[in-house]
């Protein structure tokens, strides 16, 4: 059984809460970790998703990105074995379907998506709308009110 402490995850990322805490419950229960994959934050609203795809080619890979989820499928449709009439006779490269689903906090899309070396790397940026950025507020002074002579008289009359 396999124990991940993500806590250094929850200190050093923004936007990604959710998605480690899917981690920690899928993690509890069993999940099958086929096929490995890292997250990295290679800037400060940039992230990397590079999963281990080995064997697979471009075409038998997808990749959807739908409202806050991100999903990785891969299925073999090719002869496995690269040739026809041939028989393995120990198979220890993994060729089953996978998929993988990543939830994505707000504002998170994909830019990128490349496969080089056995790796799939999916690039994303969280970009938030200018309404949604802080903004500053300028705080003016106001000047005291003045008191005219006899104002307060005319008002009673």
């Amino acid at each position: 059984m396999r124990t991940y402490d993500l806590t250094p995850f929850y200190r050093s990322t923004v936007g990604f809460d959710r998605l480690f805490s899917l981690l920690d419950r899928s993690t509890a229960d069993g999940s099958p970790g086929y096929p490995p994959y890292n997250i990295e934050r290679t800037g400060e609203n940039s992230y990397r998703i590079t999963v281990a795809v080995s064997g697979f080619s471009q075409g038998e890979l997808s990749i959807v990105a739908k409202e806050n989820t991100l999903t990785i499928k891969g299925e073999k449709t090719a002869n496995e074995n690269g040739k026809e009439g041939s028989e393995v006779l120990y198979r220890g490269i993994a060729a089953r379907a996978f998929e993988r689903v990543f939830q994505l906090a707000d504002f998170v899309v994909v830019k990128n998506a490349s496969l080089e070396n056995g790796l799939l790397h999916v690039d994303l940026v969280r970009e938030i709308p200018e309404a949604k950025k802080p903004r500053s507020i300028p705080i003016s002074t106001s000047a005291p009110a003045q008191v005219v002579e006899g104002s307060a008289e005319k008002a009673a009359a």
